[in-house]
């Protein structure tokens, strides 16, 4: 059985990563660069990197062909542009980036850690009202609000 980790790890085989401090010099010389985030809307409305389209996860495959409600033109038409792919923590920008590979998408990145690292290098965040989302409400907002149970069990013997 493969965690995601695994995961990933396979997929960083063929995927490149972009740290946020080349991103944001790579914005500032390049006018072509797609920014992809494919957190959840509501994540998306919350915080984003100014620029970038939501197009989540879960609806990425049809988003990158013609013939879907989710048909997304602006992306089925960037096959040879440079698109970095953005989540929260740089591991579900990973498995999209390798999908958008498998799609044919010639050159595409994945926002190593993410919004969160991002935030952490204190750049510029807005929300969906394109207002500035200070570092430490976006500390809060980027925060994982893991349940108990959803931590794996114990394997401490009493």
């Amino acid at each position: 059985m493969k965690t995601i980790d695994d995961l990933i790890a396979d997929c960083l085989k063929t995927v490149d990563e972009i740290y946020p401090w080349d991103l944001e010099e790579a914005l500032e010389t390049k006018q072509s660069l797609m920014l992809i985030d494919i957190r959840e809307p509501y994540e998306f409305e919350a915080l984003h990197i100014k620029g970038s389209i939501n197009i989540p996860r879960g609806l990425l495959e049809q988003a990158c062909d013609y013939g879907y409600d989710e048909t997304e033109p602006e992306l089925v038409t960037a096959r040879d542009k440079d698109i970095v792919v953005i989540c929260r923590s740089g591991k579900r920008s990973v498995l999209a980036a390798h999908t958008l590979q498998i799609m044919g998408f010639n050159s595409v990145k994945s926002l190593k850690t993410g919004v969160k690292g991002w935030n952490d290098y204190e750049l510029p965040l807005e929300n969906i009202n394109k207002e500035t989302v200070d570092v430490e409400t976006a500390d809060k907002i980027l925060m994982p609000h893991i349940r108990p149970e959803q931590m794996p069990p114990s394997t401490l013997s009493n």
